[in-house]
């Protein structure tokens, strides 16, 4: 049970929580939203005791042992196993006692070792570690061996392991890929205790939480329900308090107009006071205000013919090593790829040999001569100088003179006016985010390739990063945890692993499955295919599916040109043209025949 009492939290002058309160009950899992820096982290810090409010108060019963992702690692060279096992402190002091107790103690020891399930504590930290993506032979490795983004994942598993009845949790996706967030969302769903997370992953949002605490202009207002629950109510107030507050608009002014008619005349004074005191008992209704529309903008790439790259039989790597071989795919002008695939596999190899960051070892790679790669990468953050504003950087980049040029493509992302012109070093994760979208767009790229573009990026942003996707014309790589973005952008599904990129059969649900089902369930899978003929092409109807998409999307195309050359008619008038028009108009509507008879085609395979 989590009790906040009314609080009031004030970071410097600035207020973040308001006089605010909300009741969390046992076993509840909260989904903790809002957009950046509204305080959902500060929240965080005064459960945990780390932080004071000015005003009011958080209870937790004194028993309850609370879990959360620690930022800082005590020992370097202790292993990954050890760091993972020493979080269950009681486990830990009784393994301790053991080499010093008497023999009328030794029982009771055991007695609660049994009692905690110690002698399954190595198995139990294994396993989280392997859902999190570790190796059995990481391990026995000391911390130092590893990068800072998997010593995040070793925190994350030691928050997890760690007995308690609160666990918090602040983006702890954000430094997984999709195979360690399946995991991680599958294993929350089994946590006994009172789960707080904090994200703007909406289906994790949807599949784990069971209640939504929305930090809504310094106001906690509590939902029942996940978080599309917590939408559709929402909306629904926001429409039902609009609706009053006209109504009482209304009233006010029907009021007013009684007391400014007659309040001097003795025979209607009294009344006229009465009516001034109904409008000054009046409160105003609160309106539910959305934040400030956010609309990300990719400028519309030339229409290249396809394909935009093709590769036969390649092979590609890092000096002597190669990490993927026997490749062999083309890419089309309106592809929308989504690469699955554990950290490690090689999605970002590939990522990097397709934007031409890499060389292919062994094979073939033909490129379009005019094809432009927008290529996004978190790690790209880190690169930017810290010490110049956008424009500055953005004019350099463009090798562009004029301002307002610079600005102009800088506004199509959300930095506009003074974010323009801040220096990178004091703009947010998510503002560097969209001065990356901006950097990697500013040629009109055919095809974007973007590894976690979702990181630092709030609900509100990352709608605007779909719409702005769909909108976009042109072909599109994917790599990213997040199911919602992969759900609304991608077409196909591509699989690397053992060293190979080829299409995936199946959709994400069928890819969920695959890596929570347990070895006993592959076994009897892989036994069920050798017994049962096959009796659906998977793969053909993934294929066949993808050309019915992109036929429609030829058929908008097409449509849109010929409502162009119907609008030339009114304007033009010389008989040359048209004839011209009545040729280009005829073509086109042939190609809109043969389009829709193709798609009718398919539509009758399918």
């Amino acid at each position: 049970m989590i009790d906040i009492n009314n609080i009031t939290v004030r970071i410097g002058t600035k207020i973040l929580i308001q006089n605010s309160s909300a009741h969390i009950s046992d076993g509840q899992k909260v989904g903790v939203i809002g957009p950046n820096g509204s305080g959902k982290s500060t929240l965080f810090k005064v459960i945990k005791n780390e932080m004071e409010t000015e005003a009011g108060s958080v209870y937790i019963p004194p028993a309850s042992r609370i879990s959360f992702v620690e930022q800082e690692f005590d020992n370097f060279e202790t292993s990954l196993m050890d760091f993972v096992l020493n979080k269950d402190i009681e486990r830990k002091e009784l393994l301790q006692k053991l080499k010093t107790a008497s023999e009328f103690e030794l029982a009771e020891i055991h007695e609660r070792l049994n009692a905690i399930e110690a002698a399954s504590a190595e198995a139990r930290a294994a396993s989280i570690l392997n859902g999190l993506g570790f190796g059995n032979s990481d391990l026995n490795k000391p911390i130092k061996e590893f990068s800072g983004g998997w010593q995040m994942r070793m925190a994350l598993a030691a928050a997890l392991f760690q007995p308690s009845e609160i666990l918090l949790l602040d983006e702890p996706t954000n430094h997984l890929d999709l195979e360690a967030s399946i995991w991680l969302e599958s294993h929350l769903q089994k946590y006994r205790g009172t789960l707080l997370l904090i994200s703007h992953d909406k289906h994790i949002l949807n599949s784990i939480c069971n209640y939504i605490l929305h930090l809504d202009n310094t106001r906690l207002v509590s939902y029942t329900g996940n978080y599309d629950i917590f939408k559709r109510t929402r909306d629904m107030q926001k429409v039902l308090l609009e609706k009053q507050a006209i109504k009482q608009e209304k009233k006010r002014q029907h009021l007013q107009s009684f007391v400014d008619r007659f309040r001097y005349k003795a025979t209607k004074a009294k009344q006229a006071q009465s009516r001034i005191k109904m409008l000054e008992k009046m409160e105003d209704i609160a309106l539910i205000e959305d934040n400030p529309a956010i609309r990300f903008d990719f400028p519309e790439p030339l229409e290249l013919a396809p394909p935009l790259v093709t590769i036969e039989n390649g092979a590609v790597g890092y000096g002597e090593k190669i990490v993927l071989r026997n490749l062999n795919f083309s890419i089309a002008e309106d592809d929308r790829i989504a690469l699955l695939g554990a950290n490690g596999n090689g999605k970002s190899t590939l990522a990097k040999l397709i934007s031409h960051r890499l060389k292919l070892m062994e094979g073939k790679i033909h490129r379009n001569n005019k094809l432009e790669v927008g290529y996004f990468a978190q790690h790209q953050a880190e690169e930017l100088p810290l010490d110049q504003t956008p424009t500055e950087f953005m004019a350099r980049l463009m090798n562009e003179r004029l301002e307002v040029k610079v600005r102009t493509h800088l506004a199509r992302f959300g930095l506009e006016k003074d974010k323009a012109l801040t220096t990178i070093k004091n703009l947010s994760g998510g503002e560097k985010a969209k001065l990356l979208f901006a950097a990697m767009s500013y040629n009109s790229p055919a095809l974007l390739i973007l590894d976690e573009p979702n990181n630092h990026l709030d609900m509100d942003a990352r709608d605007a990063l779909i719409t702005a996707l769909n909108e976009y014309k042109g072909a599109i790589i994917l790599i990213t945890h997040d199911l919602y973005l992969i759900e609304l952008i991608a077409d196909n599904l591509w699989l690397v692993k053992d060293s190979k990129c080829k299409p995936y059969d199946g959709d994400l649900d069928d890819y969920r499955n695959m890596l929570l089902s347990t070895d006993s369930d592959k076994k009897q899978t892989a036994k069920k295919e050798k017994t049962e003929k096959k009796k659906v092409d998977f793969q053909e109807i993934k294929l066949i599916n993808s050309q019915i998409k992109r036929l429609e999307r030829e058929l908008e195309k097409l449509n849109i040109k010929k409502a162009e050359v119907e609008n030339k008619f009114a304007e033009v008038k010389d008989t040359n043209e048209i004839v011209s028009l009545q040729k280009d108009l005829a073509q086109i509507l042939n190609h809109i025949d043969e389009t829709e008879q193709a798609w009718f085609d398919l539509n009758e395979k399918l």
